[in-house]
């Protein structure tokens, strides 16, 4: 659970309590009901179609080596969709529209549920505060690509490549595979 600690209804304590079958954190006031749910956050992802190739990305806080795809969140009242073309604008300068949806994939770590989408770009690539650098990749390059710790990336490319028509499955043991 998040580290909330007070009631943003009434301000009270919030006291963990059973609430349909599961340990929640719940307003200590008899008078207010708040219930902590505690729900993921949606995330987008973008895999990104650019000039023929594959655009990864390195967030500024991540080591060198670690590349992945464009993400970002929901805002209120943003459809996925909207989400990810305006944060394919942010972080790279690109005009995009969303060519399919890839898949949802659940983010416990983090506690977000990630949405990801392919995407074809178009426009001068640059990088924003948040992006360190990126890379364009073939699309054998990113079969074969080690994105590391990063399982959902992994997973992402992975049903990405079985969808992309024209680019038939290898076997098995090319297939990313995600970690986990």
């Amino acid at each position: 659970m998040q580290s909330v600690r007070y009631c943003p209804n009434c301000g009270s304590k919030l006291d963990t309590k059973l609430i349909e079958g599961v340990e929640r954190k719940a307003c200590s006031s008899p008078t207010c009901g708040f219930v902590h749910w505690d729900n993921p956050l949606p995330v987008v992802a973008a895999l990104i179609e650019y000039q023929g190739q594959i655009i990864l990305a390195r967030n500024a806080k991540w080591p060198r080596e670690i590349f992945s795809l464009v993400t970002g969140f929901l805002e209120r009242k943003e459809t996925p969709e909207r989400a990810v073309i305006r944060e394919v604008r942010e972080e790279l300068g690109l005009d995009s529209e969303v060519t399919r949806f890839i898949g949802h994939y659940p983010f416990g770590e983090m506690n977000q549920i990630i949405l990801a989408f392919s995407v074809s770009a178009a426009g001068e690539l640059k990088t924003s505060d948040e992006i360190a650098e990126t890379k364009l990749i073939t699309i054998e390059q990113l079969r074969a690509y080690d994105f590391g710790p990063l399982y959902i990336t992994s997973a992402v490319v992975r049903d990405w490549l079985e969808q992309t028509p024209n680019n038939p499955p290898q076997p098995t043991s090319a297939r990313i595979r995600p970690r986990g």
